[in-house]
């Protein structure tokens, strides 16, 4: 089961959709904002590809954050980050049965989809 991550009015996110619909590859969708987010999912997450990846230091969610929050970052501290603010997550990621990827790129996709 390939589940694709992410909240629906990302661009990004949003071209994923598109993308994985033209190929008529079956998907579900999680939506972070309505749907939440669990520790333990996050933590899968974090294990395979670092927090550093997911924790999206470009967009306004980060810059929104307080300097305190921002200041003395580990693991830890950027997963409850991530929980309490899941759209400061680097979006999509997409599971595929328990592999992760994290953004989305055309030539990334057709890489590690059969």
């Amino acid at each position: 089961m390939i589940t694709l991550y992410g909240i629906p009015n990302c661009g990004t996110v949003s071209k994923a959709r598109k993308w994985l619909a033209a190929r008529g590859i079956e998907f579900q969708f999680h939506n972070f904002k309505k749907d939440g987010l669990d520790r333990d999912t996050l933590q899968n997450w974090v294990k395979q590809l670092g927090w550093e990846v997911l924790l999206n230091k470009r967009g306004m969610t980060w810059r929104k954050l307080p300097d305190e929050q921002k200041k003395d970052l580990d693991e830890a501290k950027a997963i409850n980050i991530m929980l309490e603010n899941t759209s400061i997550i680097k979006r999509p990621v997409l599971d595929i049965g328990g592999q992760y990827s994290v953004g989305f790129k055309p030539e990334q996709y057709e890489q590690i989809l059969p």
